[in-house]
Protein backbone atom coordinates (compact mmCIF):
# COMPACT_ATOMS: atom_id res chain seq x y z
CA UNK A 1 0.00 0.00 0.00
CA UNK A 2 1.44 3.39 -0.99
CA UNK A 3 1.92 6.26 1.42
CA UNK A 4 -1.03 8.63 1.65
CA UNK A 5 1.04 11.76 1.25
CA UNK A 6 -1.56 14.26 2.44
CA UNK A 7 -1.32 12.51 5.80
CA UNK A 8 1.95 10.61 5.81
CA UNK A 9 4.30 13.51 5.24
CA UNK A 10 3.06 15.29 8.35
CA UNK A 11 2.86 12.14 10.49
CA UNK A 12 6.34 11.08 9.47
CA UNK A 13 7.74 14.48 10.44
CA UNK A 14 5.94 14.45 13.78
CA UNK A 15 7.26 10.96 14.46
CA UNK A 16 10.82 12.13 13.84
CA UNK A 17 11.92 14.60 16.52
CA UNK A 18 14.89 15.86 14.56
CA UNK A 19 12.83 16.57 11.43
CA UNK A 20 10.51 18.83 13.41
CA UNK A 21 13.50 21.06 14.18
CA UNK A 22 14.32 21.55 10.48
CA UNK A 23 14.31 25.11 9.11
CA UNK A 24 11.77 26.32 6.59
CA UNK A 25 12.50 25.03 3.09
CA UNK A 26 14.20 27.55 0.81
CA UNK A 27 14.41 25.52 -2.38
CA UNK A 28 12.93 26.84 -5.63
CA UNK A 29 11.72 25.62 -9.02
CA UNK A 30 13.98 28.13 -10.78
CA UNK A 31 17.68 29.02 -10.85
CA UNK A 32 19.12 32.51 -10.46
CA UNK A 33 21.95 34.04 -12.49
CA UNK A 34 23.70 37.41 -12.60
CA UNK A 35 22.66 40.17 -14.99
CA UNK A 36 23.93 43.76 -15.39
CA UNK A 37 20.75 44.88 -13.61
CA UNK A 38 20.99 42.34 -10.77
CA UNK A 39 19.73 38.76 -11.12
CA UNK A 40 17.54 36.82 -13.54
CA UNK A 41 15.59 33.57 -13.20
CA UNK A 42 15.23 30.47 -15.37
CA UNK A 43 12.35 28.03 -14.64
CA UNK A 44 13.53 24.44 -14.26
CA UNK A 45 10.40 22.92 -15.76
CA UNK A 46 11.20 24.36 -19.19
CA UNK A 47 12.02 21.41 -21.55
CA UNK A 48 14.99 23.39 -22.84
CA UNK A 49 16.42 23.59 -19.32
CA UNK A 50 15.94 20.00 -18.09
CA UNK A 51 14.55 17.27 -20.34
CA UNK A 52 12.58 14.32 -18.95
CA UNK A 53 10.94 11.30 -20.57
CA UNK A 54 9.47 8.29 -18.82
CA UNK A 55 7.22 5.34 -19.57
CA UNK A 56 5.65 2.45 -17.69
CA UNK A 57 7.10 0.12 -20.32
CA UNK A 58 5.50 -3.31 -19.96
CA UNK A 59 4.89 -2.90 -16.22
CA UNK A 60 1.39 -2.43 -14.83
CA UNK A 61 2.54 0.35 -12.47
CA UNK A 62 4.97 3.25 -12.67
CA UNK A 63 7.62 2.95 -9.94
CA UNK A 64 10.17 5.36 -11.47
CA UNK A 65 10.04 8.95 -10.20
CA UNK A 66 12.24 12.03 -10.33
CA UNK A 67 12.58 15.53 -8.90
CA UNK A 68 14.60 18.68 -9.46
CA UNK A 69 14.95 21.88 -7.46
CA UNK A 70 17.38 24.70 -6.74
CA UNK A 71 18.55 24.25 -3.15
CA UNK A 72 19.93 26.91 -0.82
CA UNK A 73 22.99 25.61 1.05
CA UNK A 74 25.64 27.17 3.27
CA UNK A 75 28.37 28.67 0.97
CA UNK A 76 31.04 27.78 3.52
CA UNK A 77 29.93 24.15 3.33
CA UNK A 78 30.24 24.28 -0.47
CA UNK A 79 33.70 25.82 -0.13
CA UNK A 80 34.78 23.03 2.23
CA UNK A 81 33.45 20.41 -0.20
CA UNK A 82 35.45 21.90 -3.07
CA UNK A 83 38.58 21.93 -0.95
CA UNK A 84 38.04 18.33 0.19
CA UNK A 85 37.30 16.82 -3.22
CA UNK A 86 39.17 19.09 -5.64
CA UNK A 87 41.77 20.97 -3.60
CA UNK A 88 40.19 24.26 -4.71
CA UNK A 89 39.78 27.16 -2.28
CA UNK A 90 36.68 28.93 -3.64
CA UNK A 91 36.57 32.68 -3.02
CA UNK A 92 32.97 33.61 -2.16
CA UNK A 93 33.68 37.20 -1.08
CA UNK A 94 32.35 38.84 -4.28
CA UNK A 95 29.46 36.47 -4.99
CA UNK A 96 25.90 37.55 -4.02
CA UNK A 97 24.78 35.33 -1.15
CA UNK A 98 21.60 34.04 -2.83
CA UNK A 99 23.64 32.83 -5.81
CA UNK A 100 26.57 31.57 -3.71
CA UNK A 101 24.09 29.35 -1.84
CA UNK A 102 22.43 27.97 -4.99
CA UNK A 103 22.87 24.29 -5.90
CA UNK A 104 20.86 22.49 -8.58
CA UNK A 105 19.49 19.16 -7.31
CA UNK A 106 18.34 16.51 -9.81
CA UNK A 107 17.23 13.10 -8.51
CA UNK A 108 16.11 9.89 -10.21
CA UNK A 109 14.42 7.16 -8.14
CA UNK A 110 13.74 3.61 -9.32
CA UNK A 111 11.29 1.79 -7.07
CA UNK A 112 11.02 -1.97 -6.60
CA UNK A 113 8.38 -4.01 -4.82
CA UNK A 114 6.01 -1.03 -4.99
CA UNK A 115 6.12 2.75 -5.39
CA UNK A 116 5.95 3.76 -1.70
CA UNK A 117 9.62 4.62 -1.32
CA UNK A 118 10.25 6.13 -4.76
CA UNK A 119 7.20 8.40 -4.45
CA UNK A 120 8.35 9.53 -1.02
CA UNK A 121 11.79 10.33 -2.41
CA UNK A 122 10.23 12.42 -5.17
CA UNK A 123 8.40 14.54 -2.61
CA UNK A 124 10.85 14.68 0.27
CA UNK A 125 14.51 13.97 -0.52
CA UNK A 126 15.42 17.41 -1.90
CA UNK A 127 13.84 19.09 1.14
CA UNK A 128 15.60 16.73 3.55
CA UNK A 129 18.86 17.29 1.71
CA UNK A 130 18.54 21.05 2.15
CA UNK A 131 17.50 20.88 5.82
CA UNK A 132 19.99 18.20 6.98
CA UNK A 133 21.59 19.38 10.22
CA UNK A 134 24.75 18.03 11.90
CA UNK A 135 23.01 18.22 15.29
CA UNK A 136 20.72 15.38 14.14
CA UNK A 137 23.59 12.91 13.71
CA UNK A 138 23.80 11.50 17.30
CA UNK A 139 20.08 10.73 17.43
CA UNK A 140 20.13 9.28 13.92
CA UNK A 141 23.12 7.03 14.62
CA UNK A 142 21.44 5.73 17.77
CA UNK A 143 18.51 4.66 15.59
CA UNK A 144 20.87 3.09 13.04
CA UNK A 145 22.41 0.93 15.76
CA UNK A 146 18.91 -0.33 16.62
CA UNK A 147 18.69 -1.88 13.14
CA UNK A 148 21.07 -4.53 14.44
CA UNK A 149 22.97 -7.08 12.39
CA UNK A 150 25.32 -5.37 9.95
CA UNK A 151 24.79 -1.99 11.64
CA UNK A 152 25.91 -3.15 15.11
CA UNK A 153 29.47 -2.68 13.87
CA UNK A 154 28.74 0.42 11.79
CA UNK A 155 30.86 3.34 13.06
CA UNK A 156 29.06 6.09 11.16
CA UNK A 157 31.18 6.31 8.02
CA UNK A 158 31.59 9.94 6.95
CA UNK A 159 29.18 10.97 9.74
CA UNK A 160 31.53 9.70 12.47
CA UNK A 161 32.93 13.20 13.37
CA UNK A 162 29.45 14.40 14.42
CA UNK A 163 28.32 11.41 16.52
CA UNK A 164 29.67 12.85 19.79
CA UNK A 165 28.11 16.32 20.06
CA UNK A 166 30.61 17.59 22.64
CA UNK A 167 33.69 16.70 20.62
CA UNK A 168 35.83 19.25 18.81
CA UNK A 169 35.15 17.58 15.46
CA UNK A 170 31.38 17.93 15.93
CA UNK A 171 31.74 21.73 15.56
CA UNK A 172 32.82 21.27 11.93
CA UNK A 173 30.35 22.05 9.17
CA UNK A 174 29.01 19.26 7.01
CA UNK A 175 30.38 18.82 3.51
CA UNK A 176 28.27 17.57 0.59
CA UNK A 177 29.27 13.92 1.12
CA UNK A 178 28.24 14.06 4.79
CA UNK A 179 25.04 15.97 3.92
CA UNK A 180 24.06 13.36 1.33
CA UNK A 181 24.76 10.51 3.75
CA UNK A 182 22.74 12.17 6.51
CA UNK A 183 19.79 12.82 4.17
CA UNK A 184 19.76 9.24 2.84
CA UNK A 185 19.80 7.73 6.34
CA UNK A 186 17.07 10.17 7.45
CA UNK A 187 14.86 8.88 4.63
CA UNK A 188 15.09 5.36 6.04
CA UNK A 189 14.34 6.54 9.57
CA UNK A 190 11.26 8.43 8.38
CA UNK A 191 10.07 5.42 6.41
CA UNK A 192 10.55 3.04 9.34
CA UNK A 193 6.96 3.58 10.54
CA UNK A 194 5.52 2.56 7.16
CA UNK A 195 4.84 -1.17 6.85
CA UNK A 196 5.19 -1.06 3.06
CA UNK A 197 8.76 0.27 3.29
CA UNK A 198 9.87 -2.95 4.98
CA UNK A 199 9.11 -4.91 1.81
CA UNK A 200 9.86 -2.37 -0.93
CA UNK A 201 12.58 0.14 -1.69
CA UNK A 202 14.19 2.33 -4.31
CA UNK A 203 17.56 2.96 -5.84
CA UNK A 204 18.53 6.60 -6.29
CA UNK A 205 21.03 8.86 -8.02
CA UNK A 206 21.28 12.55 -7.10
CA UNK A 207 23.19 15.12 -9.16
CA UNK A 208 24.32 18.39 -7.54
CA UNK A 209 25.56 21.22 -9.76
CA UNK A 210 27.10 24.38 -8.34
CA UNK A 211 28.30 27.20 -10.61
CA UNK A 212 31.61 28.85 -9.69
CA UNK A 213 31.41 31.52 -12.39
CA UNK A 214 31.67 35.14 -11.31
CA UNK A 215 29.48 36.85 -12.51
CA UNK A 216 27.31 33.79 -11.89
CA UNK A 217 25.93 31.94 -14.92
CA UNK A 218 23.18 29.29 -14.78
CA UNK A 219 24.40 25.68 -14.82
CA UNK A 220 23.56 25.25 -18.51
CA UNK A 221 25.95 28.08 -19.46
CA UNK A 222 28.52 27.88 -16.67
CA UNK A 223 32.18 27.49 -17.66
CA UNK A 224 33.30 26.50 -14.16
CA UNK A 225 30.98 24.02 -12.54
CA UNK A 226 31.27 21.72 -9.51
CA UNK A 227 29.56 18.36 -10.04
CA UNK A 228 28.74 16.01 -7.15
CA UNK A 229 26.87 12.71 -7.49
CA UNK A 230 25.39 10.73 -4.57
CA UNK A 231 24.22 7.28 -5.50
CA UNK A 232 22.78 3.98 -4.23
CA UNK A 233 21.80 1.05 -6.44
CA UNK A 234 21.79 0.84 -10.23
CA UNK A 235 20.31 4.07 -11.52
CA UNK A 236 23.06 5.70 -13.57
CA UNK A 237 24.57 9.14 -14.17
CA UNK A 238 26.59 9.71 -17.35
CA UNK A 239 28.69 12.76 -18.28
CA UNK A 240 29.09 13.37 -22.02
CA UNK A 241 31.99 15.39 -23.45
CA UNK A 242 31.74 17.32 -26.71
CA UNK A 243 34.94 15.59 -27.89
CA UNK A 244 33.46 12.69 -29.85
CA UNK A 245 30.59 12.28 -27.42
CA UNK A 246 32.94 10.47 -25.04
CA UNK A 247 30.99 9.32 -21.98
CA UNK A 248 32.22 9.13 -18.37
CA UNK A 249 30.09 7.12 -15.91
CA UNK A 250 29.67 8.94 -12.60
CA UNK A 251 28.09 5.94 -10.85
CA UNK A 252 28.83 2.25 -10.37
CA UNK A 253 26.09 -0.33 -9.89
CA UNK A 254 25.76 -1.64 -6.34
CA UNK A 255 25.10 -5.28 -7.17
CA UNK A 256 26.18 -8.04 -4.77
CA UNK A 257 28.72 -9.52 -7.19
CA UNK A 258 30.57 -6.25 -7.90
CA UNK A 259 34.03 -5.90 -6.37
CA UNK A 260 33.30 -3.10 -3.87
CA UNK A 261 30.01 -4.51 -2.62
CA UNK A 262 31.22 -8.12 -2.45
CA UNK A 263 34.17 -7.02 -0.32
CA UNK A 264 32.01 -4.84 1.97
CA UNK A 265 29.46 -7.56 2.62
CA UNK A 266 31.76 -10.57 2.94
CA UNK A 267 34.03 -8.69 5.33
CA UNK A 268 31.19 -8.21 7.82
CA UNK A 269 28.53 -10.82 7.04
CA UNK A 270 30.08 -13.66 5.09
CA UNK A 271 28.20 -14.98 2.07
CA UNK A 272 24.57 -14.17 1.32
CA UNK A 273 24.85 -14.26 -2.47
CA UNK A 274 22.39 -16.55 -4.26
CA UNK A 275 21.89 -17.07 -7.99
CA UNK A 276 18.28 -17.04 -9.17
CA UNK A 277 16.83 -19.32 -11.88
CA UNK A 278 17.91 -16.83 -14.57
CA UNK A 279 21.52 -16.89 -13.39
CA UNK A 280 21.34 -13.38 -11.88
CA UNK A 281 22.89 -12.56 -8.50
CA UNK A 282 20.54 -11.79 -5.62
CA UNK A 283 21.55 -10.74 -2.10
CA UNK A 284 19.74 -12.89 0.47
CA UNK A 285 18.08 -14.50 -2.55
CA UNK A 286 15.82 -11.46 -3.07
CA UNK A 287 17.57 -8.16 -3.85
CA UNK A 288 19.47 -7.15 -6.97
CA UNK A 289 20.95 -4.09 -5.21
CA UNK A 290 22.91 -4.07 -1.96
CA UNK A 291 22.51 -0.31 -1.41
CA UNK A 292 19.02 1.18 -1.47
CA UNK A 293 16.51 3.33 0.38
CA UNK A 294 13.69 1.49 2.08
CA UNK A 295 13.99 -2.34 2.02
CA UNK A 296 14.03 -2.03 5.81
CA UNK A 297 13.58 -5.76 6.36
CA UNK A 298 16.98 -6.30 4.77
CA UNK A 299 18.95 -3.55 6.55
CA UNK A 300 20.33 -5.92 9.26
CA UNK A 301 21.72 -8.02 6.39
CA UNK A 302 23.89 -5.22 5.04
CA UNK A 303 21.57 -3.40 2.61
CA UNK A 304 22.69 0.14 3.36
CA UNK A 305 21.37 3.60 2.40
CA UNK A 306 24.94 4.94 2.63
CA UNK A 307 25.56 6.64 -0.73
CA UNK A 308 28.69 6.44 -2.81
CA UNK A 309 29.68 10.06 -3.51
CA UNK A 310 31.81 11.22 -6.42
CA UNK A 311 32.84 14.73 -7.39
CA UNK A 312 34.31 16.35 -10.49
CA UNK A 313 35.30 19.93 -11.25
CA UNK A 314 34.23 20.90 -14.77
CA UNK A 315 36.89 23.59 -14.99
CA UNK A 316 36.12 24.30 -18.62
CA UNK A 317 32.43 23.56 -18.59
CA UNK A 318 32.04 24.11 -22.32
CA UNK A 319 33.99 20.85 -22.83
CA UNK A 320 30.92 18.91 -21.72
CA UNK A 321 27.63 18.60 -23.56
CA UNK A 322 25.23 17.18 -20.99
CA UNK A 323 24.51 14.87 -18.07
CA UNK A 324 22.10 11.96 -18.40
CA UNK A 325 20.35 10.17 -15.54
CA UNK A 326 18.64 6.86 -16.38
CA UNK A 327 16.81 4.12 -14.53
CA UNK A 328 17.89 0.52 -15.03
CA UNK A 329 14.96 -0.05 -17.36
CA UNK A 330 17.05 1.95 -19.83
CA UNK A 331 20.60 0.94 -18.87
CA UNK A 332 19.76 -2.79 -18.86
CA UNK A 333 19.16 -2.71 -22.64
CA UNK A 334 21.08 0.38 -23.85
CA UNK A 335 24.84 0.89 -23.39
CA UNK A 336 26.37 4.05 -21.96
CA UNK A 337 27.80 4.94 -25.39
CA UNK A 338 24.42 4.47 -27.08
CA UNK A 339 22.72 6.65 -24.46
CA UNK A 340 25.29 9.38 -25.12
CA UNK A 341 24.97 9.15 -28.90
CA UNK A 342 21.17 9.13 -28.90
CA UNK A 343 21.23 12.71 -27.59
CA UNK A 344 23.28 13.97 -30.54
CA UNK A 345 21.54 16.60 -32.62
CA UNK A 346 18.48 16.81 -30.37
CA UNK A 347 16.93 20.26 -30.44
CA UNK A 348 16.07 20.21 -26.76
CA UNK A 349 17.01 18.13 -23.71
CA UNK A 350 13.45 16.75 -23.67
CA UNK A 351 13.82 15.50 -27.24
CA UNK A 352 17.11 13.84 -26.23
CA UNK A 353 15.43 12.13 -23.26
CA UNK A 354 12.55 10.97 -25.47
CA UNK A 355 14.97 9.42 -27.97
CA UNK A 356 16.67 7.44 -25.20
CA UNK A 357 13.41 6.12 -23.74
CA UNK A 358 12.01 5.34 -27.20
CA UNK A 359 15.07 3.29 -28.15
CA UNK A 360 15.01 1.40 -24.85
CA UNK A 361 11.35 0.61 -25.48
CA UNK A 362 12.20 -0.64 -28.99
CA UNK A 363 14.80 -2.91 -27.37
CA UNK A 364 11.93 -4.59 -25.49
CA UNK A 365 12.86 -3.41 -22.01
CA UNK A 366 10.51 -5.05 -19.53
CA UNK A 367 10.89 -2.36 -16.87
CA UNK A 368 9.77 1.22 -16.23
CA UNK A 369 11.84 3.64 -18.31
CA UNK A 370 13.12 7.08 -17.28
CA UNK A 371 15.75 9.39 -18.78
CA UNK A 372 16.67 12.90 -17.61
CA UNK A 373 18.99 15.09 -19.71
CA UNK A 374 20.67 18.11 -18.09
CA UNK A 375 22.37 20.40 -20.66
CA UNK A 376 25.76 21.96 -19.93
CA UNK A 377 27.65 24.78 -21.64
CA UNK A 378 28.69 22.53 -24.56
CA UNK A 379 25.13 21.44 -25.36
CA UNK A 380 24.65 20.79 -29.09
CA UNK A 381 28.39 20.90 -29.86
CA UNK A 382 29.32 17.20 -29.83
CA UNK A 383 31.95 16.50 -32.50
CA UNK A 384 32.91 13.42 -34.47
CA UNK A 385 30.84 10.57 -35.89
CA UNK A 386 27.96 8.80 -34.17
CA UNK A 387 29.90 5.58 -33.65
CA UNK A 388 27.04 3.52 -32.25
CA UNK A 389 24.53 4.40 -35.00
CA UNK A 390 25.25 1.34 -37.22
CA UNK A 391 25.05 -0.94 -34.19
CA UNK A 392 21.75 0.62 -33.07
CA UNK A 393 20.30 0.20 -36.58
CA UNK A 394 21.32 -3.47 -36.62
CA UNK A 395 19.72 -3.99 -33.23
CA UNK A 396 16.48 -2.38 -34.40
CA UNK A 397 16.43 -4.60 -37.49
CA UNK A 398 17.01 -7.67 -35.35
CA UNK A 399 14.15 -6.67 -33.04
CA UNK A 400 11.79 -6.36 -36.03
CA UNK A 401 12.82 -9.86 -37.09
CA UNK A 402 12.11 -11.20 -33.63
CA UNK A 403 8.64 -9.61 -33.64
CA UNK A 404 7.85 -11.28 -36.97
CA UNK A 405 8.95 -14.67 -35.64
CA UNK A 406 6.74 -14.22 -32.58
CA UNK A 407 3.66 -13.62 -34.79
CA UNK A 408 4.25 -16.72 -36.97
Amino acid sequence: MALRFTRSTSSLRLHNASASRSPIARYHDYVRFSTPEGTGRIPLNNPRVIGVANSRGNRSNQEDFYAFAALSLDPEELRLSLKKFQGVDWDISNVPEAIARQVLFVGIYDGHGGSTVSQFLRQELHGLFESADRSHVPELMAWVKELGGYFRRFKGGVLAPWIKPDSREAKRKLDLEARATLAFFEIDRLLAIEKAAKECGATASVVLLHSLDNPAAPFLASHKLALTVAHVGDTRVLLTAIDGGRVSPMTENHHPDTRIEAHRLRRTLGSGLIMDSFGESRWMGALENTRSLGDLKYKPFGVTPEPEVRSKLLNAGCEYSHLTLVSDGVSSVVSDEEISDLARGARTPREAAQRIVSFASDMASQDNLTAIVVPLAGWGKVTGPDRTKPFREDRLTAMIGMERMQTM
